[in-house]
């Protein structure tokens, strides 16, 4: 079942809604799933992609983790029962050659993968999710569009 129309637009200018929305994708997604995330920094992905590792976590009666952004290191990596959620983290990379590097999207069939800044992949799979953060006119209002092609 797909997780969104063509085109849904979510406001998101609050957290709380933030958290709604990745309650309910948490509940949609699965091994195999990739999400990117697309949008400029503070828009809040990192947040979002948190709710969303952390409902996962909850319904598989896990312990919440502390979620951040691998910024640094590119990936972080959660384990959820039978399989792994994969966080990268693209801002760093100087240019799509370095993405052939990290094991990105090698073994996606087996894990729940998560990428932020994906605009620096150059070969995109078709079966993917995108989640894309903007701001409004005031930086306190954000929007956030969902285009499932899956």
């Amino acid at each position: 079942m797909p997780i969104a129309t063509r085109s849904s637009k979510h406001n998101i200018s609050k957290e709380s809604a933030t958290a709604s929305i990745a309650k309910k994708i948490s509940l949609k997604v699965r091994k195999g799933d990739v999400l990117f995330f697309f949008g400029e920094i503070g828009v809040g992905k990192t947040t979002f992609i948190r709710y969303l590792i952390n409902n996962i976590q909850k319904k598989n009666r896990l312990k919440l983790t502390e979620v951040t952004s691998p910024t640094f290191n590119l990936l972080n990596e959660y384990k959820v029962k039978d399989f792994l959620i994969e966080h990268y983290d693209l801002f760093r990379l100087k240019n799509i050659n370095d993405t052939r590097n990290i094991g990105l999207l090698e073994n996606s069939k087996n894990v729940l993968t998560l990428v932020e800044w994906p605009e620096k992949i150059k070969k995109k799979p078709k079966n993917r999710i995108e989640l894309i953060f903007e701001y409004k006119s005031k930086l306190d209002q954000r929007i956030l569009k969902i285009n499932d092609f899956r």
